[in-house]
């Protein structure tokens, strides 16, 4: 079960380089619409500093990080709801990501055409809510036509339609999907709907190299936009990130120092995507290995048995728990046990960010 965002935007904003220094994955950086047709996937690496101290307790033959995947879907057009450029593979492809990281163009560069002539990052991001709810609508009409004729003696299908007639006046008045609050129910209703407009999203306002650290007017409309929605925002300069990616990991932190970043754009917006999807890290730790794995928030304890192995879960009994705090102050596992902070926990214990874990089971 892998966790996934989807890179989005228009044509030539710099979403292959982002991509590309993400991933290493070589997906080909034009000045030409549609150059990635395919979705490239880049699995990358979630950087997180707990490991760093867990290593040295525990000096490992292993370490390994955790990691999310990236998919650089090509740049989406005006039209591609009807099919303009090649719409129906892009919304196809966004569809089956988790969440979206919207890449905006706040550079000015005359070698890099902007496909609607001029660089405007409110417009830009129109463009691509507009064409992802037109998308939406159709698919909600197309459901609530088919849920309106099953609705004649099913109590079910009425209130799916009541539901679907709600999601269709939301995007007729041009709301995202994501904007609104819904109970349980209807949260669990709209997971089956696979709406474009109903995933979290993140904007990554792609900047100059001149522009990093500077608070410029482009990225000022990027974050009251994605203020008015409860959305986060990631300064990123596409070309910088391209050169830190080109360095070997020791040449990097002198770089950084140089150009006066304390860690890379693309570490930022990895941690970012991470909690954009709601995700939760714990560990598994010992002189073999030293692991980290990701759950969904929410998760319990059997689940992230499962994530090591399916025998896990299948014959979960208890899990041994110590937090990453209460572990690094204690010094050892067996510490933690004599000072009474590793807990014994069951089947409903929700699995917490930066728990330390030993899962009993018997199979």
């Amino acid at each position: 079960m892998g966790f996934n965002c989807g890179i989005i935007g228009l044509p030539n904003v710099g979403k292959s380089t982002i991509f590309n220094a993400l991933s290493s994955a070589g997906a080909q950086a034009s000045n030409y619409p549609f150059t990635t047709i395919d979705p490239n996937v880049g699995i990358v690496e979630v950087p997180d500093k707990r490991l760093v101290k867990l290593n040295e307790m525990y000096h490992p033959k292993k370490l390994t990080p955790t990691a999310i995947e990236f998919v650089d879907i090509a740049g989406l057009v005006k039209g591609a709801s009807r099919g303009e450029g090649l719409g129906n593979k892009f919304l196809g492809n966004i569809r089956e990501v988790d969440a979206i990281v919207h890449v905006v163009r706040c550079f000015e560069d005359p070698d890099v055409i902007h496909v609607d002539g001029s660089i405007g990052p409110k417009r830009d991001i129109e463009v691509i809510e507009a064409e992802l709810m037109l998308a939406d609508l159709d698919a909600v009409e197309k459901k609530l036509f088919k849920k309106q004729k099953e609705a004649r003696g099913d109590k079910t299908a009425v209130a799916e339609a009541a539901f679907l007639e709600r999601l269709k006046g939301m995007l007729e008045k041009g709301e995202a999907i994501r904007r609104g609050t819904y109970t349980e129910e209807e949260a669990a209703m709209l997971k089956l709907t696979f709406l474009l407009t109903s995933k979290p999203v993140l904007y990554a306002a792609n900047v100059a190299e001149s522009d990093m650290g500077g608070d410029i007017p482009l990225v000022a409309e990027v974050r009251e936009i994605a203020a008015s929605e409860g959305a986060g925002v990631v300064v990123i300069c596409g070309k910088t990130e391209s050169d830190i990616a080109a360095l070997s990991p020791e040449e990097r932190p002198a770089f950084l120092e140089a150009v006066g970043l304390a860690e890379s754009g693309l570490d930022r917006l990895i941690r970012a995507g991470y909690e954009l999807l709601e995700l939760v890290t714990f560990f598994t730790v010992g002189e073999d290995e030293v692991k980290a794995w990701t759950v969904a928030g929410g998760a319990k304890a059997p689940q992230a048995a499962g994530r090591i192995h399916s025998d896990f879960e299948r014959g979960f009994i208890r899990a041994e728990v110590v937090s990453y705090e209460e572990l690094v102050a204690t010094g050892s596992w067996h510490a933690a046990k004599e000072k009474g902070v590793l807990r014994q926990e069951g089947k409903e214990y929700v699995v917490k960010d930066g728990d330390c874990i030993l899962f009993k089971f018997n199979v």
